[in-house]
């Protein structure tokens, strides 16, 4: 296997938010990369100049800046054939039990065995249960159609949307599961140029990492919204309180933003895939399995803060600013939009929404059930009542003046505590957040 200095050929699976992010930052560090992908207008798009098919910060500069050493194509055959290493980085997306579906990674490593002639490396980027790699080893091996070597290696991202690019190129750590000295010399030499901390551990325990890390942040999440609906009953305030736990080194400050809930491709499916697994194995992960049910319930939050001021939703128009599960991503997985404005609908209101970057792919999904918006002042005019559902600099650096000039009645619903409880006090007739007092009108 040449490694031609420090230059890795690597072919890569999947376009969407791990395969591309992870190709574009390894030709960053001068490695060559052609990534695959079954959907043709998309490899059509990408191979004519075409911009990210995901929004996420700095990925198109850097795209352009590295289109020497990016390629993208259908044909897995000749991408595979010729790799030195191949990362799937594909989707492992939540099934109806809560187990992951893995049926995408093994229809790669079917290509893969199909295609290799020389001996590589395959890299599972994927989130997948403990013990996936060393069934794709079996695979591989079982149906290869070379007489090289092929080994596999656990290597899960730790990216976040909307910092993606970022992550990746200054990552927390580097985690490498292997098996054997020579696949771990070579994912050593892929990850020469970046600067970070890198842990080489066997497989199983390279993919519980991954899980563990997720659910742990999950877990933090959900317990300060615990935290914040007890402020709510007894008179805390939840930012006091964060602050003060945040100076602890122990706890940090990091992760502990009250809110509506978590959202996105990792948390809420890789809390129900290890707690899925835990069951199979005769085990009850019992922290998790409540941080999934606070989660869930934390979404409904502002529909039953609603109810105290309106019986029913129906004619009444709402205004929602923010789409998207956070800002800095077009994401709208697990998003509280995606639960809270199908509730508007059936009951009849008029929904006006406005989104500086999730409008598009949420358009996908509600086309003329929805009234979209450029501004919030749009949004909000006339309105009845207001959620906000993602924390956009837009929205936290609107002049709240306009909240009781601009609605019929200004009763403000804040998810994500966009405001401070003294900007509120005289420009809404009600303002209701997460963990803090009421503001009333005086």
């Amino acid at each position: 296997m040449d490694m031609g200095g420090n230059c890795v050929k690597i072919a890569i699976a999947g376009t969407g938010y791990v395969g591309l992010v992870t190709a574009v930052c390894l030709a960053e560090k001068g490695h060559n990369v052609i990534c695959v992908d079954v959907d043709k207008n998309k490899i059509e798009y990408l191979n004519n100049g075409g911009n990210a098919p995901i929004y996420e910060e700095d990925l198109d500069n850097l795209m352009k800046k590295n289109r020497r050493n990016l390629a993208f194509t259908t044909d897995y055959k000749s991408a595979y054939q010729d790799a030195d290493v191949i990362f799937i980085g594909v989707g492992t997306p939540e099934k109806k039990d809560g187990s992951a579906n893995l049926s995408y990674v093994f229809e790669v490593a079917k290509q893969i065995a199909d295609s290799v002639i020389n001996n590589c490396v395959v890299v599972i980027k994927s989130t997948v249960p403990i013990g996936t790699n060393e069934k794709i080893e079996k695979f591989l091996l079982e149906n290869k159609k070379t007489n090289g070597d092929i080994y596999v290696v656990s290597n899960p991202e730790f990216l976040a949307q909307g910092t993606a690019v970022n992550d990746t190129l200054n990552a927390s750590r580097i985690i490498i599961g292997v098996e054997e000295e020579k696949p771990k010399k070579i994912m050593l030499d892929v990850y020469a140029g970046f600067d970070a901390p890198k842990l080489v551990t066997n497989r199983r325990s390279a993919e519980m990492i991954k899980y563990a890390s997720n659910d742990f942040l999950a877990l933090k999440i959900s317990y300060v919204n615990e935290i914040a609906n007890l402020c709510e009953k007894i008179g805390a305030d939840i930012e006091d309180v964060t602050r003060g736990m945040g100076y602890d080194s122990r706890i940090g400050s990091k992760f502990l933003m009250a809110g509506i809930g978590y959202g996105g491709s990792c948390f809420p499916k890789d809390t129900k895939a290890l707690y899925w697994l835990s069951n199979f194995h005769d085990y009850e992960l019992k922290t998790v399995k409540a941080a999934i049910e606070v989660n869930e319930n934390q979404k409904l939050k502002l529909i039953k803060k609603a109810k105290k001021y309106y019986n029913s939703f129906e004619n009444l128009t709402i205004a929602v600013l923010g789409l998207t599960f956070k800002p800095g991503t077009d994401d709208l997985r697990e998003a509280p939009s995606m639960i809270n404005i199908p509730i508007f609908l059936e009951d009849g209101a008029n929904v006006k929404v406005y989104d500086p970057i999730g409008e598009k792919n949420f358009r996908k999904i509600f086309k003329d059930e929805i009234i979209y918006c450029k501004t919030i002042e749009e949004t909000i005019k006339e309105a009845d009542i207001c959620f906000i559902f993602t924390e956009w600099k837009e929205i936290e650096e609107f002049d709240v003046a306009k909240f009781s000039i601009l609605m019929r009645r200004a009763v403000i619903l804040d998810g994500r505590n966009c405001f401070k409880l003294e900007q509120m006090q005289n420009n809404c007739e009600v303002y209701e957040s997460i963990g803090r007092r009421i503001i009333y009108r005086k």
